[in-house]
């Protein structure tokens, strides 16, 4: 079986790769760069570049897809929203428009968010929600979204996992779980005072393990349902401030905290806490990796990393 990956030096591509290698798969990915990972074929190439999205779909010929490339800050769709909506909803539809022309029949599993919801009425959140985005980024991801099912109609096996946040090993520092773990990591090493800088840690969300998001997305493949939506997500969810305070009793560390209004996220959503009971009724999911231990891995990830 051959899978591809857009964007697949990213976060999450990179955790994909390897479970897709342990379960068998010889694996493509693309990505702008034409970066080098261990145990897959990468190819430059841009999602908004149709000739040359064609050219490596019709060579690959692959069984399975996982569509990840995007622009995935919301922070940055604010001060770009026309390069988010060009890379979420246009290279969605180049990369589809050549999936279509290569005369292939893969599944697809096209990747969104739960920035869809907005600002939620109940909770937990499930697939019936009304999408109310308050962001550009969130307004991109709806219009994927559409982009996708559009497909399905035609016919094509598209499958759409909304993924609510999720963290771990090897992610960028520009993100919150991140953020306070490399902070405590050079406090640690005498690198910064014993401050870390925070945003509004009265956000609640529900995170799950990186490792658990790229099992769901692969079984998602397997057995979900070509045009349904399935939120990925752990079901749990909990405040930014006690994630903090999680990093802090894993870090051994006694350091104060310092609001930065650069932090404050305009429009943030408030909640984001999943139901994830659909995606387990149609795979057999469930997270198996604790906050906990998600957290002392990324915290370890900073530590070794410089």
């Amino acid at each position: 079986m051959k899978a591809l990956i857009t964007g697949v030096s990213g976060f999450v591509g990179s955790h994909l790769v390897k479970h897709l290698v342990v379960n068998g798969f010889v694996v493509f990915g693309i990505d702008r760069a034409g970066s080098v990972i261990d145990g897959c074929v990468v190819e430059p190439c841009d999602v908004t570049d149709y000739d040359a999205v064609f050219a490596v779909v019709s060579r690959v010929k692959p069984d399975f897809i996982f569509h990840l490339a995007g622009q995935s800050s919301v922070s940055r769709s604010w001060k770009e929203p026309e390069l988010t909506r060009k890379v979420n909803v246009g290279g969605t539809k180049n990369f589809l428009d050549a999936v279509a022309a290569a005369n292939i029949s893969p599944t697809v599993l096209v990747v969104s968010s739960a920035e869809v919801y907005g600002i939620a009425k109940k909770f937990p959140i499930n697939e019936s929600e009304p999408l109310k985005p308050v962001s550009p980024y969130g307004e991109s991801r709806v219009e994927q979204e559409k982009v996708a099912l559009e497909y399905f109609q035609k016919g094509m096996r598209v499958i759409i996992a909304r993924s609510f946040n999720h963290t771990g090993p090897g992610q960028p520092s520009g993100l919150v779980c991140s953020s306070f773990a490399r902070q405590l990591a050079d406090i640690g090493k005498g690198r910064q005072p014993a401050v870390v800088r925070v945003g509004d840690l009265k956000v609640v969300r529900d995170f799950t393990d990186v490792r658990d998001v790229v099992n769901a997305y692969l079984l998602l493949l397997q057995k979900g349902r070509p045009g349904e939506v399935y939120n990925v997500c752990s079901g749990r969810a909990c405040t930014i401030g006690e994630v903090l305070d999680r990093l802090v009793r894993l870090s051994g560390l006694k350091v104060a905290f310092e609001q930065e209004a650069s932090r404050l996220r305009e429009q943030a959503v408030p909640v984001l806490h999943g139901d994830n009971s659909k995606l387990v009724a149609a795979t057999g999911w469930e997270p198996v990796i604790g906050l906990d231990e998600t957290l002392s891995d990324l915290l370890n990830y900073w530590r070794n990393a410089r």
